[in-house]
């Protein structure tokens, strides 16, 4: 069975930086893709970006492009998800999630992933 536990989330001004982290349970870690989604109050669950089994491939949501950058660390079963110049719109639960494919294929479709998180709360304040 795998584990995905978020964590990193907090309370931050508009401008400000974090950091996610998700650590996975388990042997398989290096050969799946794993993604970010999140959910604000009211809205439905979006997707926020995905990176492949090797990291060398990375799609982000566009509005999250060239402010967040997700990375992996397959030796620590672990992927980030380091967030700049956050904005109020940005507040949510974050969750990762395993892709269902090493590599990624319509990486927005939750249904591609087999594997969830239970989430980290993101607040920021304006």
């Amino acid at each position: 069975q795998v584990q995905l536990v978020e964590s990193g989330g907090g309370l931050v001004q508009a401008g400000g930086s974090l950091r996610l982290s998700c650590a996975a349970s388990g042997r398989s870690f290096s050969s799946y893709a794993m993604g970010w989604f999140r959910q604000a109050p009211g809205k439905e669950r979006e997707f926020v970006a995905v990176i492949n089994w090797s990291g060398s491939l990375t799609y982000y949501a566009d509005a999250v492009k060239g402010r967040f950058t997700i990375s992996r660390d397959n030796a620590k079963n672990t992927v980030y998800l380091q967030m700049n110049s956050l904005k109020p719109e940005d507040t949510a639960v974050y969750y990762c999630a395993r892709a269902r494919t090493p590599n990624y294929a319509d990486p927005m479709d939750g249904r591609k992933y087999d594997y969830w998180g239970q989430g980290t709360q993101v607040t920021v304040s304006s």
